[in-house]
């Protein structure tokens, strides 16, 4: 069949006729028909797909799967009350969690998008339903600009540029990663739109707007935009040598340049954010390194088809039928040979550089990350699609390409057959797909053949409703089982509910800040006091400080995420350290459950405490040394209030002797299984390492013996510290909280990232304010300069001498002035490049004013 023949199929459609290989006469408007139209179906087929698998919002069963319910969640929770002004803190500093912890790291990190500014036009108790719609306007606006983008390489039939950029932003990659962990979303946003900056700096315009799409890129989620960047460089490199067939080498050289110095301004200007984050993770605790093994190639077929889902192979579905034109263009002789060898080249060496160490660590800046090991498959995806836009734009490739691309996706398929990321909806959903592509594609040859006369005229516009009920079809069901799947397979939170609303309520009944701090205790879910208020130990992110998690670890608080993820404590003595004064506590009126909203009764208890910042003489106490954390606890509280035996163990039983009344408490960070005191309830306690740090917990009172019996039932090895036991004597504990509090602030004033606090006269020793000493505290006594803060048992510190009653401390995020700094240079720069620019426009402009006047 003729080209020309089968691109007439293709717009007739559009009720167009071809105008020729170079951009037609109402290309933006076709351009906004194909975004508007890729819009709609992106966000018809998300939300159906959504409804098939029975989640929330159109379903009874939660959506919250690993970091969306313990991250994602909480901290768009906290963003919108940061938002509407009903947070402690600032933008430098959040009060809430970790007992003090960098908040503008967090924000650069999960926080930044512009989309995710929505969450203020919703409820607070409709926080999962913001978080939805966020995701949703992210995949969709996906879609948009893919298909722009499309139209943008080359004139074609915009209802397939709009089913092409919808099968990009439904792509695998967004159903198995990017849906539940919505940062990564802007990065698949960002790959068209840098692709786009890619052809002004070719083509040599929009130098200031280009600059700007990267900036926001960058700002957005810069993690997923380097990415982005990367496969931009790739599409901007088969531009290049392939748009222009008469330009020179220097000219192709100045498009390269002209696009580098765009990335360069861009990065610029979001490096206020970026640097902040880049250092947040340089202190961040560290995750174990990890050593990238490539996938089978098995299962990286299989990942082309639908109904697929695995975390540790590349999610590269985009539909079979946009996977089989994109198939064809190798052989599709209707496309310039030099293209198509340029074009598959660059999908075939991107997917090999998926497998490959080096590239596989360029692709992720130098650093294989924990957990999904493809993270960038999202460009593949893209770059596919790509192919298959330049293999349809000029028309229905003829059928030899056909069956070379059929015969290649049979192929696929069948290498894939023995994976097990198969699903048993795997092969239908591919067959019925494949089958109605078929048909499309028939309908169309056969239109071109009658020259689309009488009844034929109606065969092309069936033609791509098949192929769009294919695209579509394929995409829910796939959705549908990627999310069946993840909930059955990984860890979940339950919905958001009575539980967590009345948390909430009492959060902001007993909030006393800076008094005291409330803590909301354990709520399920993670990010507690993000996601209820209160200001507590549990914090959640990619950048917990390496000080916040050791320091608290080491006095007895549990962990997850190999340490990043700290979790409350409900011991006196820590409350005491950290000035914990009220802690809401809860009780689960029935089991968490998937389908619905968790209910509890929620009770605060409020104790007297010392205040935030207290006094430490100087020289120190002498007590104990040691390495357990009922020692550390003792050191840094600066008394002796527990009774440390040494306790036997015979077998399953561990004996020791404590005074009558006190409280028991155990502490064995990698124990997993229960301890029971004897007669006592069963505690259980699941450390894990290096994942889970068990926390310290009360067994209950020693009887008036003396003595103490542990029974102990471990699940496997039950591997115990030197000494896990610690009998706490109240009435020590309370003396060392009446004279810490005695010799304490009598006031305490907090801001959004400041602290003061005036002290009884003639204070010597050492101030310590409850917060951990992460990077980026500066103190001083008096009216002294600030100064990099001090430590003292990893808190904040600031030397006393006696001649001042006032302390003040301030945090700023390491980064901020060196990112400032950058972030003006290129605002600088970009105006220095916008200015000629503008005169040539203007010049221009004028001599063409001047050439209707003559005439």
């Amino acid at each position: 069949m003729p080209p020309a023949a089968a691109e007439t199929v293709l717009h007739e459609v559009e009720g167009e006729e071809d105008a020729g290989p170079g951009p037609r006469a109402g290309a933006p408007a076709r351009g906004a028909r194909a975004a508007g139209a890729a819009a709609l179906l992106t966000a018809v087929l998300f939300c159906l797909a959504t409804a098939l698998s029975r989640s929330h919002p159109f379903g009874p069963v939660t959506r919250n799967i690993v970091d969306l319910g313990q991250q994602y969640l909480p901290y768009h929770a906290y963003w919108r009350s940061f938002l509407l002004g009903e947070t402690h803190g600032d933008a430098f500093l959040n009060w809430n969690s970790g007992f003090g912890s960098n908040f503008l790291g967090d924000i650069g990190t999960y926080l930044s998008s512009p989309v995710d500014l929505l969450v203020v036009f919703f409820p607070a108790d409709r926080i999962e339903l913001a978080l939805y719609v966020v995701t949703a306007v992210k995949i969709t606006a996906a879609g948009a600009a893919m298909a722009a983008l499309l139209l943008r390489l080359r004139p074609g039939p915009w209802p397939v540029a709009a089913l092409l950029g919808t099968a990009y932003a439904l792509s695998g990659w967004t159903f198995n990663f990017g849906s539940t962990v919505p940062m990564w979303l802007d990065g698949l946003v960002a790959f068209p739109l840098l692709c786009l900056v890619g052809e002004w700096a070719r083509t040599a315009r929009r130098p200031v707007l280009g600059p700007l799409v990267v900036a926001l890129a960058w700002t957005a989620n810069f993690y997923t935009a380097y990415m982005a960047t990367l496969g931009a460089a790739v599409v901007l490199a088969v531009r290049l040598l392939t748009a222009e067939e008469t330009a020179t080498l220097r000219q192709r050289l100045a498009g390269a340049l002209r696009a580098t110095r765009g990335v360069l301004i861009g990065v610029g200007l979001a490096a206020p954010l970026v640097v902040v984050v880049f250092l947040g993770t340089k202190t961040a605790d560290p995750t174990p390194e990890v050593t990238f093994a490539p996938a089978a190639w098995t299962d990286v077929l299989a990942r082309f088809l639908p109904a697929t889902a695995s975390t540790s192979s590349p999610a590269l579905f985009i539909g079979t039928p946009a996977l089989l034109l994109a198939l064809t263009l190798p052989f599709n002789r209707a496309v310039a040979p030099h293209v198509r060898a340029a074009l598959t080249a660059a999908v075939v060496l991107v997917a090999l550089s998926l497998q490959w160490e080096p590239t596989h660590l360029l692709w992720h800046a130098g650093a294989s990350p924990n957990g999904v090991p493809y993270r960038q498959a999202f460009v593949l995806c893209g770059l596919l699609l790509v192919a298959a836009w330049f293999s349809v734009a000029g028309g229905v490739p003829r059928p030899a390409a056909l069956l070379a691309g059929g015969a290649l996706l049979g192929a696929l398929a069948w290498a894939a057959r023995g994976s097990a990321d198969i699903d048993r909806w795997t092969f239908p959903a591919f067959g019925a797909a494949a089958l109605l592509a078929l048909v499309a594609a028939l309908l169309a040859l056969v239109a071109a053949r009658e020259n689309l006369a009488g009844a034929a005229r109606a065969l092309p516009l069936l033609a791509v409703v098949l192929l769009v009920a294919a695209q579509a079809g394929e995409a829910a069901v796939t959705g549908k089982r990627i999310e069946e799947r993840q909930r059955d397979k990984v860890a979940w939170s339950p919905r958001t509910g009575p539980w967590h609303e009345a948390a909430a309520r009492e959060a902001a009944r007993a909030d006393a800040w800076p008094r005291h701090r409330t803590d909301p205790g354990e709520v399920p879910g993670g990010n507690d006091p993000l996601l209820v208020g209160g200001q507590g130990a549990e914090y959640y992110s990619s950048l917990t400080s390496e000080v916040t998690s050791r320091t608290l670890i080491s006095l007895g608080f549990g962990s997850y995420a190999k340490g990043r993820h700290p979790v409350t404590l409900d011991n006196p003595v820590t409350d005491a350290l950290f000035s914990v004064g009220t802690r809401i506590r809860s009780r689960p009126a029935e089991p968490v459950r998937k389908d619905a909203p968790p209910r509890a009764a929620v009770t605060a208890t409020t104790v007297p405490v010392p205040p935030l910042v207290t006094v430490r003489p100087s020289p120190r106490p002498a007590l104990p040394r040691g390495d357990s954390a009922f020692a550390r606890q003792e050191r840094l509280l600066g008394a002796s209030v527990y009774e440390l035996p040494a306790p036997r163990r015979t077998g399953g039983t561990l004996t020791a002797r404590c005074p009558a009344g006190s409280h028991v408490w155990f502490w064995a960070p990698e124990y997993r299984g229960t301890a029971a005191l004897d007669g006592g309830e069963p505690v259980k306690f699941d450390g894990r390492p290096p994942a889970v740090s068990a926390a310290m917990g009360a067994l209950g009172t020693v009887p008036d013996s003396g003595e103490v019996r542990i029974e102990l039932d471990p699940e496997g090895r039950a591997r115990l510290p030197r000494q896990p036991v610690g009998c706490l004597v109240r009435a020590r504990l309370d003396s060392a909280v009446d004279r810490l509090t005695a010799t304490g602030a009598t006031r305490v004033h907090a801001t959004g990232h400041t602290v003061t606090a005036e002290l009884p006269p003639g204070s010597t020793g050492v101030a310590v304010l409850g917060v951990p000493r992460i990077s980026g505290w500066r103190c001083a006594a008096g009216d002294a300069d600030l100064r990099p803060a001090r430590a003292y048992e990893g808190l904040v510190a600031v030397p006393l001498d006696g001649r001042t009653d006032t302390v003040h401390c301030s945090f700023r995020p390491p980064g901020v002035k060196l990112g400032g700094a950058v972030g003006a240079a290129a605002l600088l720069a970009l105006v220095a490049t916008g200015l000629p620019h503008r005169g040539r426009t203007r010049g221009r402009t004028r001599g063409r004013t001047r050439g209707r006047t003559r005439g």
